[in-house]
């Protein structure tokens, strides 16, 4: 394991999760309140853009489950991620931080370990194998059949 790796910060507030996904879904972008309440409509939801910005200014602390909804929509995550004691914030932050080292090629591939007899969820492992195949096609590689998905060693 790389010493280098990102730990995964203290998110246990509205504010620090929804300034979290502003860092990693846009990064190196300011996001106004009203880009972010045009995009969450433009995904189907409904957000106003002082209220999203009352919310990153950490004035708003206990919203209804509409306005976390709406955020999931806007950042494309599950809206579960914005509750209070979330158990959903560590798979986001492990998808984010999983995402971010596909495309720097930190990670190039999948290895199966500590799966129980199930496997993977089937959501998962397909969305794993989409983000393959998608680096596997922009880079112009045919892994062939050893590399099929669901391959153990027997």
């Amino acid at each position: 394991m790389d010493n280098g790796e990102e730990r995964t910060p203290e998110l246990t507030t509205l504010q620090q999760k929804v300034e979290y996904m502003v860092e990693k879904t846009f990064p190196g972008e300011k996001i106004s309140g009203r880009v972010f309440a045009d995009l969450v409509k433009e995904r189907g939801g409904s957000l106003s853009h002082s209220y999203f910005s009352n919310i990153l200014a950490g004035k708003v602390t206990n919203p209804s489950e509409e306005i976390l909804k709406a955020l999931g929509i806007g950042f494309g995550v599950d809206w579960r991620f914005f509750k209070d004691e979330s158990e959903v914030v560590d798979d986001v932050v492990a998808g984010l931080q999983f995402l971010a080292k596909r495309r720097t090629g930190e990670i190039s591939g999948l290895a199966g370990r500590g799966i129980d007899d199930d496997g993977l969820d089937p959501e998962l492992l397909q969305f794993v194998l989409s983000l393959l195949e998608d680096k596997d096609s922009k880079d112009g590689r045919d892994n062939g059949p050893e590399a099929a998905p669901g391959r153990q060693p027997g």
